[in-house]
């Protein structure tokens, strides 16, 4: 007799099936069968919908990937509103949340993950990879409009808020940062790099962050 129900979006339940493993046990604690087990679905269903399990976890990856087109134009959408620092911590907390960052720890965890993305993605972690241009694109385009400095290496700044963002984000156990913590790292990144208009400078021993 079969075993668990029909899945009306296969695939859809199983992705959110494997994001609730990975938040609860960790990269260490999915298999095949954990994943079934917490989609409540017969354990040959992964297998119908995809080669094999790391073929299953690379989509996984993908569709984390996918997801980062809607930060990416509602970052665009904000350029020249609301400030460059807390476009970019609200963008950063959405970026790295709990499922994206589990995900980035399953890749760096298992090698035949890694490999077969490495087929189409040769360079680079997939996820920061490619937050990393999202961010680049909404600098350049803030640039562009004189809210940074026409000096500003977004090439230079996106990657590193990318890294400084998931030091300060990675600890799946641990208390998560409050949001101010986040926006100081993202001022200390980019501070400096911001443009002050004329007749708006800080104030003696404000941060430029700030405005």
């Amino acid at each position: 007799m079969p075993t668990g129900v029909a899945l009306r979006d296969p695939r859809r339940q199983l992705f959110e099936a494997a994001e609730r493993v990975l938040l609860r046990d960790g990269p260490s604690a999915l298999t095949s069968r954990a994943v079934t087990t917490e989609a409540d679905c017969a354990k040959g269903v992964l297998h119908r919908h995809f080669p094999d399990f790391d073929a299953f976890l690379a989509a996984l990856v993908l569709d984390r990937v996918a997801r980062l087109d809607t930060t990416s134009a509602g970052l665009l959408a904000a350029v020249g509103q609301g400030t460059v620092v807390g476009n970019l911590t609200e963008a950063l907390t959405e970026i790295l949340g709990p499922v994206a960052v589990a995900v980035v720890g399953l890749t760096v965890s298992r090698d035949g993950l890694r490999a077969l993305l490495r087929e189409t993605r040769p360079t680079g972690v997939p996820l920061l990879s490619d937050a990393t241009e999202v961010l680049a694109c909404y600098l350049a385009a803030e640039r562009e409009l004189g809210r940074l400095s026409p000096a500003a290496d977004v090439d230079a700044l996106a990657p590193t808020l990318i890294g400084a963002g998931h030091l300060l984000l990675a600890d799946r156990t641990g208390t998560a940062p409050d949001a101010e913590a986040l926006r100081r790292v993202v001022a200390g990144v980019v501070g400096a790099s911001l443009a002050c208009p004329p007749g708006n400078r800080p104030a003696p021993g404000e941060h430029p962050g700030s405005l």
